[in-house]
């Protein structure tokens, strides 16, 4: 029968961001002469929002509340103005949003990255290809937190036992399990099958082609 709503999230799932994330950031460590990291390093670094990701990066014996959001506000137009250097779909994703479109799939995304940068990269990469987009957004909390599924199902007419929510981490999968739906966890992003098995992911896809087979299940 397959799925007639799949919410995805959006780093390590649609797009390869990570390579702009830690360059991003480490353009902020050069400037105050703190340590670089790794991009293997920043992969464990992002997923649970920007603050998280710049609390990650600044030296542990330095961080405070009023600190991390002056490095915060110094690190979005970085990223702002670099999002796109290197950041590309996966091989494979777009033509797997056509195919789901065509199919009458309803799909979203759904990101822990601030809204303001969410919508510009989906509409930069993806234009007119998911009418609903939501990202963080100050007084709701974020992923696993189920609230903001909730508000994204609510803008796509969307029913529990009809969505699948597609992710790469262990983030994405508990925030399926909070909000009731089942969740597939693509094996093309941040994390390791061994951690998203953990995790207890309902199902996995290798490949994009096999992820759309599985949301349609049978239908083409």
């Amino acid at each position: 029968m397959g799925f007639e709503y799949v919410i995805f999230d959006l780093d390590g799932t649609l797009l390869n961001t990570i390579d702009d994330l830690g360059d991003c950031c480490n353009r902020v460590c050069r400037s105050h002469g703190w340590p670089e990291h790794t991009i293997q390093e920043y992969k464990y670094f992002v997923g649970r929002g920007m603050r998280n990701l710049v609390t990650r990066f600044v030296p542990e014996d330095w961080r405070t509340p009023e600190r991390v959001q002056r490095v915060l506000d110094e690190y979005m137009p970085i990223y702002a103005a670099h999002k796109e250097d290197k950041t590309a779909p996966y091989p494979g994703i777009p033509s797997l949003l056509k195919r789901l479109t065509e199919a009458g799939v309803s799909i979203a995304v759904l990101s822990n990255k601030a809204h303001s940068a969410t919508e510009p990269i989906i509409a930069h990469y993806f234009p007119g290809r998911f009418p609903v987009v939501q990202g963080a957004v100050d007084g709701l909390p974020l992923k696993p937190d189920p609230a903001l599924v909730f508000r994204l199902m609510e803008r796509m007419g969307a029913r529990s036992d009809r969505t699948l929510f597609v992710g790469d981490s262990d983030v994405d999968v508990q925030t399926a399990r909070n909000a009731g739906l089942p969740v597939c966890a693509v094996l093309w992003g941040f994390r390791t099958r061994a951690e998203l098995e953990a995790a207890g992911a309902d199902c996995f896809a290798a490949t994009p082609e096999e992820l759309a087979d599985r949301i349609l299940g049978g239908r083409s």
